[in-house]
Order: C-alpha cells, then sequence, then structure tokens
C-alpha cells in the first residue's frame, strides 16, 4: 500500500512546484498520527487541498498556531470527492476531526439530527462580534431549526459561466446572451474542432451546475424550493421536466467535450481544457478563476479569460440577476471532541478564520471573502473586474439558491448525481429521471 504525503510535505512540493511554474494537483492525504478527534496537539482539522485555496487554508492555520504555541491545529488535508466520503465514515464512526469542513445544507442538517455536532447559537450570542463581520447572507446554510451549527467561512462563490476570449475571437462570435445563442453557438465551434463546454462530467456535480440554472431560469427558484419543502412529485413540475429535455438537447447536440463523462474535476482536467484553447466555454464555480490564474499561465493576466451570470431562457419566469453555488463554506465541532479540542476550536473561529491576511490571500487568489467591509481591497486587487462580478452576483441576486448536493440530504444528494450522471449518459428520460427523483423527497 503507497503511503500518502502529510499535509506539511505536501505543501512543501506544492509551494516548489508553483514556485517553478508547474500547476500541482494535490493527492489524498494521511491522518495525522494521533487519529481523528484525538490530538495532542489540541484539536484535528479537516480540509480541501489543492493550489490556490490548499494554500490560504494552511496559511490560517499556520497562523493560528504560531500564535498560540501551546494549543495547536493538526490539520489533514483531503481532496474533492475523496474527502465527501472520508467525513461522512468519520462521522457516522464517532470518528471525525476536531473541526469539520463542510458546505452546510442538509449535509449539516443530518449530522445536527444525529448528535455528531456542536450547537453555537450560544456561542455566537456571546461572540456578537464574530458574526457582525460576516456576509449575513451566509448564515443560512448554517442553521438548522433556527439555531447554528457552524461557522460560515472563506468565500461567497457563484457558479460563473467562464470563456475563452481568444476562441471566440478566432471563431467569429459573441458570448451568448440567451439559451437559444449557447445552442447556436455549439455547432459553430464544432465546426471548428472545439468543444463548445469543458465538462468534468465523472465528478456529477459539475453536471448538476447546469440543472441547477435551468431550473432556477426556466421557472425560478419556487421549482427547487418544492423539493426541499418535501412537496409530492415537485422533481415532476412541467418547468422540471423542460429543464431536464434542454440539458439533453445540449448533450445531444455535442456541446460538451467529447469524453466528458471520464472527465474528474479534481485534477483540474476541465480547468485546462478552457484555458488551452480545446474548449470555448465552461460552467464552474467562482474559484475557478484562482486555477485558470495559477496554471494557465497568461491566461489571465493575458485578457484570455471572459467571465458572466448565467444567460435568460425564453420565455422563463426566472430572474435572470439569480445564481446558485455556495454561500460559504462552514466549519462545525465534532460534539464527540473533547473539552479542550472544542476550546481551541472556537478561539480559532474567533481569532483565526478570516483575518486580514487570510482575506488579503482569497482576494489574491481572485476570490470575495464573505467577511464584511472589503470593497477598497476588491477594488484595488488585480482581479477587481472578476471580483466586482462576483460581488455584485452574489450580493444583488434576489435568490441565491445553495447547490443542491448540499442543500439535500445525503441520502437525497446521492440518487441525483447517480441520476444526473444517467441524464448526462442519456440512458433515462426526463421522466424516469423526475421520478426516480420523486421516490426520496423528504428522505
Amino acid at each position: 500500500m503507497e503511503i500518502p504525503l502529510s499535509r506539511r510535505t505536501l505543501s512543501r512540493r506544492t509551494l516548489l512546484g508553483l514556485a517553478a511554474g508547474i500547476p500541482v494537483s494535490a493527492a489524498l492525504t494521511a491522518c495525522g498520527s494521533s487519529g481523528p478527534g484525538k490530538s495532542n496537539a489540541g484539536a484535528t482539522y479537516w480540509y480541501l487541498n489543492g493550489q490556490p485555496q490548499e494554500g490560504v487554508r494552511a496559511g490560517a492555520v499556520d497562523a493560528f498556531n504560531k500564535a498560540h504555541p501551546k494549543t495547536q491545529i493538526k490539520d489533514t488535508t483531503f481532496q474533492n470527492d475523496a474527502y465527501k466520503t472520508k467525513i461522512k465514515t468519520a462521522i457516522g464512526a464517532r470518528q471525525a476531526p476536531t473541526i469539520i469542513w463542510g458546505w452546510g445544507g442538509g449535509t449539516l442538517r443530518t449530522y445536527v439530527e444525529a448528535g455528531q455536532v456542536e450547537d453555537l447559537t450560544s456561542w455566537f450570542d456571546q461572540h456578537s462580534e464574530v458574526k457582525q463581520r460576516l456576509f449575513p447572507s451566509s448564515f443560512g446554510a448554517a442553521t438548522v431549526n433556527g439555531k447554528i451549527y457552524a461557522m460560515p467561512c472563506e468565500t461567497v462563490q457563484p457558479i460563473i459561466l467562464f470563456y475563452n476570449k481568444k476562441v471566440f475571437d478566432h471563431v467569429g462570435v459573441k458570448p451568448p446572451e440567451s439559451w437559444d445563442d449557447i445552442m447556436a453557438l455549439v455547432p459553430k465551434f464544432n465546426a471548428k474542432g472545439i468543444a463548445p463546454f469543458s465538462l468534468g462530467g465523472q465528478s456529477q456535480w459539475t453536471n448538476m451546475m447546469w440543472l441547477e440554472f435551468l431550473f432556477d431560469r426556466i421557472g425560478g427558484p419556487e421549482v427547487f424550493q418544492a423539493v426541499i419543502e418535501g412537496e409530492k412529485n415537485a422533481w415532476s413540475n412541467p418547468a422540471a421536466i423542460t429543464a431536464l429535455t434542454k440539458v439533453q438537447e445540449l448533450v445531444k447536440a455535442n456541446g460538451f467535450i467529447k469524453g466528458f463523462s471520464s472527465i474528474t474535476a479534481d485534477s483540474n482536467a476541465d480547468q485546462a481544457l478552457l484555458y488551452t484553447g480545446k474548449a470555448a466555454m465552461m460552467l464552474h464555480g467562482a474559484w475557478s478563476y484562482g486555477i485558470q490564474q495559477s496554471d494557465g499561465g497568461d491566461f489571465v493576466s493575458g485578457g484570455g479569460l471572459g467571465f458572466m451570470n448565467f444567460p435568460p431562457v425564453e420565455g422563463g419566469k426566472g430572474d435572470p440577476g439569480n445564481t446558485v453555488g455556495n454561500p460559504a463554506q462552514y466549519l462545525s465541532i465534532s460534539s464527540k471532541a473533547g473539552a479542550e479540542e472544542k476550546k481551541v476550536a472556537k478561539e480559532f473561529f474567533a481569532t483565526g478564520v478570516l483575518q486580514d491576511a487570510e482575506v488579503k490571500a482569497w482576494i489574491d487568489n481572485g476570490s470575495v471573502p464573505i467577511r464584511l467591509g472589503t470593497q477598497k481591497l476588491l477594488a484595488a486587487s488585480k482581479s477587481s473586474d472578476f471580483l466586482q462580478l462576483t460581488y455584485d452576483i452574489a450580493s444583488k441576486a434576489k435568490t441565491f439558491v445553495q447547490s443542491w448536493d448540499q442543500a439535500l440530504s445525503p441520502t437525497a444528494a446521492e440518487t441525483l448525481l447517480d441520476n444526473i450522471s444517467k441524464l448526462f449518459q442519456l440512458s433515462i428520460s426526463p421522466q424516469q429521471f423526475a421520478g426516480n427523483l420523486n421516490a426520496v423527497i423528504g428522505k
């Protein structure tokens, strides 16, 4: 069995690679020797790897440890898809780390219902200054039955439609202003041997982003809200069937890169297709900007990357200013951790999360931190155009729908992702998709 590298070794290798201008894809790392949830160092913390985000997360931990030499946090990193399985297993076995990184929403609700995470409501009442410095909208996905169970952290991440300006100029076309424009662009790019859209379809959640926008643009936020509220046969809403049909029409028109079902998002192969000009467009999270910036050479600095909100669908009821994605990221505290571990975790929440250096690092990486009062820093950034777009989308959207696989329970989310893969592979019809998802509403 191959022994995974520790986070410290991985970070050194990553830094060396970045210094040399070499893109680095971080591998799954090992747990600390003291074991999850029980750390002689003070507290344990698991989070996602991959640059540039990993470097910012590690930097916040390093800064906290330097300021608290007697109460250290021991961090461990994982790739996105592997983490989702690992953390679920660890929590189920009551071996979770002290600090649990996540996306809030439905998954957090299952942790709460199982008594696996701390109720932080009274802590936030006692530390109102912590709550008051963060985007108010970030607390929705941290709240279950009126109580707060997670600390919002990091950045706001709406889903963005990215495009390669040089490819568009080469083909002689303009960015789409509607769904009809998207469909009209598909044959034009294919005729030039360029994939209209990059897609890491093996990761499944990347496919999901298309449905999130189509549901909203066609039927408005009420269509998915009916699923959240457990309404019978909510997935069979006519607007939902129309959205499911339209995405299959895009697949049938060869709208996505050939072999998209075997491409993973964790490898950033989907990102490379865009900045190398093999694909014209890509629907992805706002974090993609930082990846394009760090891995794409002069693609971003040279003005090659374009970005916009998802366009409207003709005749649709949804507000074109609405968005989908992640209102923030979230840190919970394992209820099974020891008293000292919980104390260290709460001190990290109060003095280690979104401090000035971390805020600046997120902005330098092309992200909008969820801390209030950063407008001047955003405006002064070399990425100000993208940051302003992100800030405007997130702050002005009448509805910011949380990513479906996080808003739903793990059981429903697993069924959702499995059926989305089948939908994109054209192995099930829109009606079959709806029927399969209706069966797990409320589960």
